[in-house]
């Protein structure tokens, strides 16, 4: 029942009907934090832009699909999470955010990225999983700060040659894609330490974890010693496993990963 008040409330744009969806927002946090996540709100909420400290702003699992022009005043701006909302484009204010080091943008309708995105030089990390991405958004080749990059759950089918100038970028996560061969030139990032995939990998000496599951390929990779191998769809990896010629099935188990690593407990997945 409270639900769906916010959701009659959130159409009517009166400062006290916002009051109520956001709270008391008139000062400045102390933590520079703001929260408004799950909020229903369907406009931006114009007194955060007066927040020109701010760090950290998460705007997670609302309606959506637009940012007002004043948002470019939050130059202190580190976090912005603007995922499970319902954003087509990318609004290009975002761009002007030159402190971002942070940027959540899945579960949205996203199907491309602005060229401006590559004014973000501090960006780190990077979710763009579960959008409409078809083509791999060539504007993340110059983002030469990425450490962490999510593309899952797209209908991507290859990568870019030109990911490999990302000397930074340690950990790709591309689980749910429609990947029928190993993107080559993951091959020729020797500076990662975290991927999924599947041909040899064992001539990649800092590897130290490969997730392979839920992509049209799922073979187990050759890996060096001591790195580790997580797959959750198991009946395929047995089934693969037994194709192996001259190996009985209990050489070959690919068991789930045995580590307290969760893929949501940790940004770098």
């Amino acid at each position: 029942m409270g639900n769906t008040i916010r959701v009659t409330i959130a159409f009517i744009p009166s400062k006290k009907c916002q009051k109520f969806l956001i709270g008391n927002l008139e000062e400045m946090p102390l933590d520079k934090m703001v929260d408004v996540s799950g909020s229903q709100l369907r406009r931006f909420p114009l007194q955060i832009c007066s927040f020109t400290r701010l760090v950290k702003l998460y705007l997670s699992d609302n309606k959506l699909r637009n940012l007002p022009q004043e948002l470019k005043q939050l130059q202190s701006l580190q976090i912005l999470a603007l995922d499970f909302n319902g954003f087509r484009e990318l609004p290009i204010v975002v761009c002007s955010l030159k402190q971002l080091s942070i940027l959540y943008l899945g579960n949205n309708r996203l199907h491309a990225l602005p060229s401006e995105l590559s004014l973000l030089k501090e960006l780190k990390i990077l979710w763009i999983e579960t959008n409409y991405f078809s083509d791999f958004p060539d504007v993340i080749c110059e983002l030469r700060s990425l450490k962490t990059l999510h593309v899952g759950y797209n209908q991507l089918r290859c990568l870019p040659k030109g990911l490999n100038r990302l000397e930074d970028l340690s950990s790709v996560w591309l689980s749910g894609n429609l990947f029928s061969e190993f993107p080559e030139v993951l091959l020729e990032m020797h500076f990662l330490d975290v991927i999924r995939r599947f041909p040899s990998l064992a001539h990649l000496k800092g590897l130290k974890l490969v997730i392979y599951d839920h992509n049209p390929c799922v073979n187990a990779p050759a890996v060096a010693e001591g790195v580790r191998r997580w797959a959750t769809n198991t009946e395929e990896i047995k089934e693969n496993n037994k194709q192996r010629a001259g190996k009985p099935l209990t050489e070959t188990k690919e068991p789930q990963i045995e580590s307290q690593i969760k893929p949501d407990q940790d940004a770098t997945f």
